[in-house]
C-alpha cells in the first residue's frame, strides 16, 4: 500500500475518447499528469493486460488505477459474469501495479449480484489485495422531476459499509448530492476522486472543472486542507472536440485547475 502524503493527478482513458486509450498515455505523458486510469472496455486494447502495460512503461507513465467494465456499454466485456469481471479487473491491477479498481454499484435488474455486493466487495478486497472503490451514481431522471432509483443497494456509497468509495462530481451533479457534505461523511474512505464538473441536468455531462455548478475549485480545496492522498482522475468528455488540439487544450485546462486548486496550505 502506498504511504504518499498528497494525492497524484491522473488521467482517464475516457477523457480522449473517440481516440484510444493508446492517445490517453501519449496525452499524458506529454502534458505531465502524474498517472493514467485504464477504463476497460473503451477499446480493445484495455482489455489486454500486456498492452497496457507496454503502454505504461513506454510513455513512463504509472497506472493508478482500473475502471471495471461496469458501464451499460461495457456489460458484455469480459463476459457477462459480474464477479468474474471484478476478479479480471484485479488480476490487471495487480499485473500494471495499480492499486484501485473503481467499481459502479449493480443495476436494480442484477439482483443476485446485488444482494451480497456490499460483503462481496470486501471479500474481493481481502482476497486480492485491492481497493475496490465503489463510485457515488445518481437516480435516472428523464427531467428536473425526481428520478428512478437504479442502483442496488443505491447509488450514494456512503450510506453502506465500503471500506473504499470513489465520488464523481458529474455523477454528484445528476443527484444533486453536494461533494463536500458526501466527502466528510466518507472521511477516510474516500480512495479515489473523478474529478469533472456538471450543470446538474439529467445528463452525465463530465464537463472540464470549472465549467459547470458543482463547485469544482472548492471542492478540490476541500481534499487539500482534509490531508486527501489518494488519487485524482480527470474524467471529462472531450467527444465534441474539433480536432486533437482542442482536445488537448481541454486535458492542459483540466491539469493545471487541479495543481492550481490542490495548492492551499493543509492543516
Amino acid at each position: 500500500m502506498t504511504s504518499r502524503t498528497s494525492p497524484r493527478i491522473g488521467l482517464s482513458t475516457a477523457s480522449v475518447y473517440p481516440e484510444s486509450s493508446a492517445h490517453a498515455f501519449g496525452y499524458a505523458a506529454t502534458l505531465g499528469y502524474d498517472a493514467v486510469e485504464v477504463m476497460v472496455g473503451i477499446d480493445a486494447l484495455s482489455q489486454q493486460t500486456s498492452a497496457v502495460k507496454q503502454l505504461s512503461e513506454h510513455h513512463g507513465i504509472p497506472i493508478c488505477a482500473i475502471h471495471a467494465p461496469c458501464l451499460l456499454f461495457t456489460q458484455r466485456v469480459w463476459g457477462t459474469e459480474p464477479w468474474g469481471k471484478l476478479e479480471r479487473s484485479a488480476e490487471m491491477a495487480a499485473e500494471v501495479g495499480a492499486e484501485v479498481v473503481v467499481v459502479h454499484p449493480p443495476f436494480r435488474w442484477q439482483k443476485e449480484y446485488a444482494r451480497d455486493f456490499v460483503n462481496g466487495i470486501a471479500a474481493i478486497e481481502s482476497s486480492t489485495g485491492i481497493a475496490f472503490a465503489v463510485e457515488n451514481m445518481y437516480p435516472w431522471r428523464a427531467s428536473s422531476r425526481r428520478g428512478m432509483e437504479m442502483y442496488l443497494p443505491g447509488w450514494d456509497p456512503s450510506e453502506e459499509s465500503y471500506a473504499n468509495t470513489t465520488i464523481d462530481l458529474s455523477h454528484a451533479a445528476i443527484a444533486q448530492s453536494d461533494p463536500i457534505l458526501m466527502a466528510r461523511r466518507l472521511g477516510d474512505r474516500l480512495r479515489h476522486v473523478h474529478l469533472t464538473d456538471g450543470t446538474g441536468s439529467a445528463k452525465d455531462e463530465h464537463l472540464v472543472p470549472g465549467r459547470g455548478s458543482m463547485g469544482a475549485a472548492a471542492f478540490v480545496q476541500h481534499l487539500a486542507r482534509s490531508g486527501f492522498a489518494g488519487e485524482i482522475v480527470l474524467e471529462i468528455n472531450t467527444r465534441k472536440a474539433s480536432g486533437r488540439e482542442e482536445r488537448e487544450a481541454d486535458l492542459r485546462e483540466s491539469l493545471d485547475f487541479a495543481r492550481e486548486h490542490l495548492a492551499v496550505p493543509t492543516p
